[in-house]
């Protein structure tokens, strides 16, 4: 028998575990190891049910997917499926944990399925740009209707045993996997329950096949958010064969959907971020076995928006939160702000109607930096200037206890300088957020020169707990995503002065797959903001000095680079905007030119990549898949094109550096000469994700 997955005999129930630590992922040796015991059950005359189920922590959580991409190894999980769904004796799934993918596809083959009341049942293959491949888009339809199927299908999201339960994906809710599967399957023996195969069940389709709108209302909404995603259609696409074709057509129909998904740059794509984000938790230069510091409670100074996204974030997760303001009017209005964010979520059906109270108790807001005693983590989100972020660090030390992480919140400020002010650098480290920072998911991790390891690791935890993505970088201006944002601003800037008008340029950006473009987002932030540090500083920005000269700072003021309607976000390109960059233009002895959106698509994306490649070269950034989880979750890069690192592989980075080289000359602009390290990649032919496979190699 085989060595992950064995068949034991209790008297007439015959009890088939799967144990492949960690996920019981269906690998190869699973698979064979399923349908063998399954056979030798349905040989054995003195079995007369079968319970399926697994060892650990889990039930299945889904297809090994280190298997993609690879010549496939026998048996096929359809193969497997085939045999338990044909299985002349009852089948039984009892599951824990989380059956997902190709392990929900396992339990949709069994006759019945039941679940402890924490599992969690769901398809999520769209998260990877696939669809089911394995029968989950034509059973899952007939065993709890195509309006949920679609939900949980095209959206990815799984659902949990009592909602499985009301919809018929499971039979009841046990105690033990192994106990209460058994427990089921000497009920169906002794009621002589007939088995009931989903594929020969077509009665929750009726609905459907009588009025399509139930189907394609459900596919329209959960499709809105898909711009530019191909899954979620092929997806919908395969569920709507449940309803129009008889089961085997419908099964060969969703192969050929998942085929040709796993086969396309999008999917690869998906697949790649998938593994960077599990490869980011990894930190290099910590000694192995470092552990992370006990974090009960935490401090944030400031209740600013970005405090209060953050002390959201904490009680999101259960962690008691100090939320520490200046003056009693700030204080209450964080506080405000936070409870109407939380009750505008409930009154949605996003979170249950007690959990804005319950989230709220675990945030005391208080009065003062003295009240950071009792944290083991305090984060500073005030003012993002040097001078005060020194005074709070300076102050910490007297009041913070011995051995709580300090950490700033800043998006460009160097934490070295900001440690120096504390008698404890080894204790200082950046935890950049982003806005808002209860719901974007990056947290830049700054490792400053004195970070101990054990702090490091502390952030990188405490990030995971709190459902972030944590990055970890070292300290620079701007660190690893503003710092590329910076070169992709200039050159926008740029366009503007040869002939570019802001609208154009948004829309090569967003056609791209980006939120917005750099006009729109300017407008968002409040143009404002740059010209007051412009001012500062005293550097001149003609075009976006005479916007804000005129009163257009953006969004707040109902114009900036464009107009907005009242009580609308929506950017309208207005013709005074035009006017203004052709007056500024005439005045500095400027001649437009027409600028193609190609060069525009290269002149925002390539000096980003080129900045990346010096992030590299300076160890800022430990790999490229850390530069692109960056982006992936920070930035709002589409995640259908991986990253800019994986996006600059697959466009290859010999056109990139030549084409660096090329506006270097044609604009008079030495600061996109190609950086040592793209050229040098670009002469041998290589790429950004050779450098991965070499450090590992190392």
């Amino acid at each position: 028998m085989s060595e992950v997955v064995k068949l034991e005999r209790h008297d007439e129930v015959g009890i088939v575990t799967v144990n492949s630590p960690p996920v019981n992922a269906l690998s190869a040796a699973v698979r064979g190891g399923i349908l063998e015991c399954i056979k030798a059950a349905i040989a054995d005359p003195a079995i007369k049910g079968i319970v399926l189920t697994c060892a650990g922590r889990t039930f299945i959580a889904g297809a090994d997917i280190t298997e993609f991409g690879k010549p496939p190894k026998p048996p096929a999980l359809n193969d497997v499926l085939s045999e338990i769904e044909n299985s002349p004796k009852p089948v039984v799934a009892a599951i824990h944990g989380t059956a997902l993918g190709g392990g929900l596809e396992v339990a949709l083959a069994c006759h019945f399925r039941v679940a402890v009341k924490e599992a969690k049942l769901g398809l999520p293959e769209v998260k990877l740009g696939l669809l089911p491949g394995a029968g989950g888009t034509q059973r899952l339809p007939r065993a709890v209707g195509p309006e949920l199927a679609v939900k949980m299908i095209v959206g990815g999201d799984p659902i949990g045993a009592a909602e499985a339960l009301k919809n018929g994906l499971i039979e009841e809710i046990i105690e033990g996997p192994a106990s209460g599967g058994e427990a089921f399957v000497r009920k169906l023996l002794a009621e002589k329950r007939p088995l009931r195969r989903l594929r020969d069940d077509d009665s929750k389709l009726a609905a459907a096949k009588a009025d399509r709108s139930i189907f394609t209302n459900a596919v329209a909404a959960m499709t809105k958010k898909s711009r530019g995603l191909e899954a979620p259609f092929a997806a919908a696409d395969a569920v709507g064969y449940a309803i129009d074709l008889p089961f085997d057509e419908g099964l060969k129909k969703e192969r050929e959907g998942f085929l040709k998904l796993v086969a396309s740059d999008q999917s690869k794509a998906q697949r790649y971020a998938f593994f960077a984000e599990r490869e980011a938790n990894k930190i290099a230069g910590v000694p192995e076995g470092t552990k992370p510091r006990p974090v009960n409670r935490v401090a944030i100074l400031g209740a600013g928006t970005m405090g209060g996204g953050i002390a959201m974030s904490f009680a999101n997760a259960g962690v008691p939160v100090t939320l520490i303001e200046t003056g009693e009017e700030q204080l209450k209005r964080g506080m405000g702000i936070m409870q109407k964010n939380w009750e505008a979520t409930a009154a949605r059906g996003g979170i249950p109607a007690d959990a804005p109270a319950k989230r709220m108790a675990l945030i005391n807001g208080v009065v003062g930096i003295e009240n950071v005693g009792d944290a083991d983590l305090v984060i500073e989100a005030v003012f993002e200037t040097m001078a005060v972020k020194k005074e709070v660090f300076g102050k910490l030390d007297q009041y913070a206890k011995p051995g709580a992480v300090l950490a700033s919140n800043t998006s460009y400020l160097n934490i070295d300088e900001i440690a120096k002010s504390t008698k404890r650098p080894q204790d200082v480290l950046g935890m950049h957020f982003f806005s808002p920072a209860n719901v974007m998911k990056l947290c830049e991790i700054v490792r400053a020169d004195k970070t101990a390891p054990d702090a490091l690791v502390t952030a990188v935890t405490i990030a995971r707990k709190i459902a972030k993505v944590p990055a970890v970088v070292g300290v620079c201006d701007g660190f690893v995503g503003n710092r590329m944002l910076a070169q992709r601003g200039k050159q926008s800037e740029k366009l503007l002065f040869e002939g570019a008008l802001p609208q154009q340029v948004d829309a090569v950006v967003t056609k791209f797959g980006m939120p917005m473009g750099p006009f729109a987002m300017g407008d968002l932030a409040g143009l404002d903001i740059g010209w007051r540090s412009r001012k500062d500083r005293g550097i001149k920005s003609e075009i976006a000095d005479a916007l804000c000269e005129a009163g257009r700072f953006g969004q707040k003021t109902g114009k900036g680079y464009y107009k907005y309607e009242q009580g609308s976000r929506a950017p309208l390109p207005d013709p005074d905007v035009e006017k203004l960059i052709d007056e500024t233009l005439l005045r500095l002895g400027r001649k437009k030119r027409v600028v193609s959106d190609e060069e525009i698509l290269e002149r925002m994306m390539y000096p980003m990549i080129n900045e990346g490649a010096k992030i590299l070269e300076e160890g800022i950034a430990a790999r490229p898949s850390d530069i692109d989880v960056v982006w992936l979750y920070g930035y709002g890069w589409p995640i259908y094109r991986g990253g800019p690192m994986f996006w600059a592989d697959s466009v290859g980075l010999k056109h990139i550096a030549d084409r660096l080289a090329f506006y270097a000359k044609e604009t008079n602009d030495p600061s996109l000469e190609p950086a040592p390290l793209l050229k040098k990649l670009a002469a041998e032919g290589k790429t950004f994700a050779s450098l991965a496979a070499e450090s590992k190699a190392a």
